[in-house]
């Protein structure tokens, strides 16, 4: 199949070992009960098979509702899944699951969520700064602090818990292009979503991060030139402006860089996209539509 025919919000792709590993939030699960998440495999970035699930909740698991975001990052031997749930009786959270392959199965491997119980929160992904140590960046969502924020949390060495409090690192409406949105419940904010984290060739850090302009839903790029989490962090242009967002870069097997979101932010429509990407003056610039 090619990448028009899978339906998922949030695409991550993992490159591993000749083969691209693609996750992503189950298109007809994401607003309402769910139970897993899939991976698609390709050797070309054109054709893809699957859908195989990777993680099954099964009976027991904390969460039955809104299962968002997974992403596979491999660290120290072991193969590990960030994902963001909801329970009916608990807030949003990202949590982190553990396999032996991209594959799967992933199982539970940190007690529930990682990020604040009290917060709702989502989209959490893996930072290792320069000294090796591993961090979950991830936002506070804009319906409980009303001005969605992109927050740093040190994790334990193991990746089972937060190894300390979380520091936000920006506010959305930090960002001129940001609008104002109206939620169902009638209240207003800025939104953030979506963080991924990219090193520079230079050393400078970095933010992809998802939210709301005039043109809709876009993929925005904020940099630290100190090249640190602490910042300060000055926010650029958005990378994609054309109803589109929550997206990441990586680099593919001959050495280009690719950037992946997905489009149109419709329910049932969304679905990945490719584009080559660039490092110019300190940021990523976009080129044409890939496969």
């Amino acid at each position: 199949m090619r990448l028009n025919e899978i339906n998922i919000r949030d695409p991550y792709i993992l490159p591993e070992n000749g083969i691209y590993y693609l996750y992503g939030t189950r298109g007809a699960t994401c607003w309402g009960p769910a139970d897993g998440f899939d991976v698609y495999v390709s050797r070309d970035l054109e054709h893809w098979e699957g859908p195989r699930e990777c993680f099954h909740s099964g009976d027991g698991f904390w969460a039955d509702r809104d299962f968002w975001a997974p992403e596979v990052h491999p660290f120290r031997g072991g193969t590990y899944m960030l994902a963001s749930f909801k329970g009916l009786d608990r807030p949003r959270g990202t949590a982190i699951l553990r396999a032996d392959s991209p594959l799967g199965p992933f199982l539970p491997w940190s007690a529930g969520p990682v990020t604040p119980r009290e917060w709702a929160c989502l989209d959490g992904t893996l930072f290792v700064d320069g000294a090796g140590l591993p961090w979950m960046v991830f936002c506070h969502e804009w319906v409980q602090c009303g001005d969605g924020e992109v927050c740093a949390l040190p994790l334990t060495e193991d990746l089972r818990a937060a190894a300390g409090a979380p520091r936000v690192l920006f506010r959305a409406s930090e960002a001129p292009w940001s609008q104002r949105k109206r939620h169902s419940s009638g209240m207003e904010g800025h939104v953030t979503d979506g963080p991924f984290m990219w090193r520079l060739s230079d050393g400078r850090l970095l933010c992809l991060w998802a939210g709301f302009s005039e043109a809709g839903y876009c993929e925005a790029q904020a940099v630290s030139e100190a090249g640190t989490l602490d910042g300060p962090w000055q926010q650029l242009e958005p990378l994609f402006l054309a109803d589109g967002g929550h997206g990441m870069v990586f680099r593919d097997f001959d050495g280009g860089l690719r950037l992946t979101l997905h489009t149109p932010n419709i329910h049932l429509q969304e679905h990945p996209v490719l584009y080559p990407v660039a490092e110019r003056d300190g940021r990523l610039v976009r080129g044409e539509a890939g496969t």
